[in-house]
């Protein structure tokens, strides 16, 4: 029983199907797109999707881990030179599986694969997307820590100016709480000096039913 194996030997040999999909895969890298069997798609797209993302460190290294993989200089060359350029910004993915029906003869489930950033037609209609990674742990903890800092800085900055303008309100009350008690002052001396003007003015005029009292009197006595 075969319980747990996810490898497709597509009915031959181990030795058999790595020239095949080594053969495949500069096909398709030649050709940017091929067509065979649903079966074959599949085991060529995790055969080639791993030599694919080598190629973008152009080292010496990575050239010769494809080499003995594609056994072809050719198709080494062409996949560091044409493909690992127009490839480079993207993050996985490179291939695209198209389903085509069924073969005459055999009934066999036809597949077409391709290279996604080779199809002309389909990148003239898309728009450009944005790149999204995921952050790590320790960069999100200090993006947090980073704005923690600036909102403290921010608050700092915010309760000295409430403080600035409270200390000019005071300012600005206690000045007029002094005027006010100037003027409460000024009043009450004002109204001390009235008060004292008015009893003199009472004592210097004479009283009129007085005056009348004695033009009488003195009328009275010339009479007799």
């Amino acid at each position: 029983m075969r319980h747990g194996k996810k490898v497709n030997h597509l009915s031959r040999t181990s030795s058999h199907r790595k020239a095949m999909l080594a053969n495949m895969a500069c096909s398709l890298i030649e050709h940017k797109r091929i067509n065979t069997t649903i079966a074959k798609a599949k085991a060529l797209k995790k055969f080639v999707e791993p030599l694919i993302t080598k190629s973008k460190s152009d080292t010496t290294h990575s050239r010769r881990m494809v080499f003995k993989s594609l056994r072809s200089k050719q198709g080494a060359a062409e996949l560091f030179r044409d493909v690992a350029p127009k490839i480079a910004d993207r993050p996985g993915g490179y291939t695209r599986i198209i389903k085509l029906g069924s073969r005459l003869g055999d009934n066999a489930e036809m597949a077409m694969i391709e290279l996604v950033d080779f199809n002309e037609l389909l990148l003239e209609g898309a728009a450009p997307k944005k790149k999204s990674r995921r952050r790590g742990k320790k960069k999100a903890e200090a993006a947090v820590a980073e704005t923690a800092e600036v909102i403290e800085e921010v608050k700092t900055e915010v309760v000295e100016e409430v403080k600035e303008e409270t200390k000019v309100e005071e300012a600005v009350v206690t000045e007029e709480v002094k005027e006010e008690k100037a003027e409460e002052v000024v009043a009450e001396a004002t109204e001390e000096v009235v008060e004292e003007k008015a009893p003199e003015a009472k004592t210097e005029e004479p009283a009129p039913k007085e005056e009348e009292e004695k033009k009488e009197e003195g009328d009275d006595k010339k009479e007799e």
